[in-house]
């Protein structure tokens, strides 16, 4: 089969290698759709933790074409979307209910072979069934939809609250429209492009401002007079994180998601969080609600086809990630 390898910083090749065996527990699952992230670019560059040699591909749905020995919840031929964090069940974390946090956590797409491939092998507790007519695109966007409920959760929205975002890429659009369905009043996107600042109008944001046009500080304060109930950071970039924390009203909530390339420090002013009382919460991959992703996908709740900007083969992988996002684009899916 063909799978595209990370086999050292800054080199991806596509490579023909064995297709897995299913393993007692493990499903093979045929790849239909897989989602580049930019945390694939991260790792590209050295930026987050990987092992390496790995096939990258960590968002991604498909075709049960093999049932290992012991499954009897599955008999093959189900689409399938599949949650990658593997947790140990065992360890300190794992006892208090935080798998996201396990000790042993390792990861398909990240530390053990992904869906950047035709296929791939994945233990059976981590798939989930989805409709067998739903769209495979949509089924690919279950992972980053995971992680976004789980930074929704911990925003704790409540009805009639503003919330202001930062970023417009793939995450902060979803957003967007997970803060309207939690009962924002106002939903705030903050992002320089002009197309995706549009985009999120159309997905329910009351406002958008370009931060390389306006001070988007004074311009969130003044649209929420005194500050946004909760701001979510979405673009893993110190100055937002910075201007984001600045955004947030007295008492409000400041939800850090972005990821930033590891090692990266950012000045931060203790003395305005604690008169302040900001509420600083990171959120951290998806505990417990990749379940929950897969049934909002396959309820249709979610604008998700015009969030797809470009759909590539195999092929075309290692330059996409390799690159950095073409101006306009939002999510590229693969095709094996």
């Amino acid at each position: 089969m063909r799978a595209v390898r990370l086999e050292s910083i800054g080199s991806m090749i596509m490579r023909t290698v064995e297709k897995p065996v299913a393993r007692p527990g493990e499903l093979i699952v045929r790849v239909l759709a897989a989602g580049i992230c930019g945390s694939d670019r991260h790792m590209y560059k050295g930026e987050y933790p990987t092992a390496i040699p790995v096939t990258l591909g960590h968002e991604f749905c498909g075709i049960v074409e093999e049932v290992g020995d012991g499954i009897p919840s599955f008999a093959g031929g189900e689409l399938v979307t599949v949650d990658p964090n593997i947790a140990c069940g065992t360890c300190a974390a794992c006892r208090r209910g935080r798998p996201n946090l396990c000790a042993r956590l390792t990861a398909i797409g990240v530390t053990r072979d992904g869906g950047f491939a035709d296929y791939v092998a994945v233990p059976c507790g981590q798939a989930f069934t989805l409709p067998s007519d739903l769209d495979p695109v949509h089924g690919a966007f279950c992972e980053p939809l995971a992680c976004c409920i789980h930074a929704i959760d911990k925003a704790d929205i409540r009805l009639g609250d503003s919330v202001a975002i930062l970023g417009g890429g793939v995450i902060g659009l979803l957003m967007v429209q997970l803060a309207r369905l939690a009962g924002a009043s106002q939903v705030i996107l903050i992002t320089r492009q002009l197309s995706r600042r549009e985009a999120a109008l159309r997905l329910g944001a009351t406002r958008a401002f370009d931060p390389a046009s306006s001070d988007t500080v004074a311009s969130v304060r003044d649209a929420t007079q005194g500050g946004a109930d909760v701001v979510i950071e979405c673009a893993g970039v110190a100055d937002t994180l910075q201007t984001g924390l600045r955004m947030a009203r007295r008492g409000g909530t400041f939800v850090l998601f972005g990821v930033t390339p590891a090692g990266i420090e950012v000045p931060v002013l203790p003395f305005d969080l604690l008169v302040n009382e900001v509420d600083v919460r990171p959120a951290y991959l998806n505990p417990f609600t990749h379940s929950r992703a897969a049934a909002m996908v396959a309820s249709g709740a979610l604008e998700l086809d015009s969030l797809v900007t470009k759909a590539i083969g195999l092929e075309e992988v290692a330059g996409v990630v390799g690159s950095a996002p073409l101006p306009g684009e939002i999510k590229v899916i693969v095709r094996p």
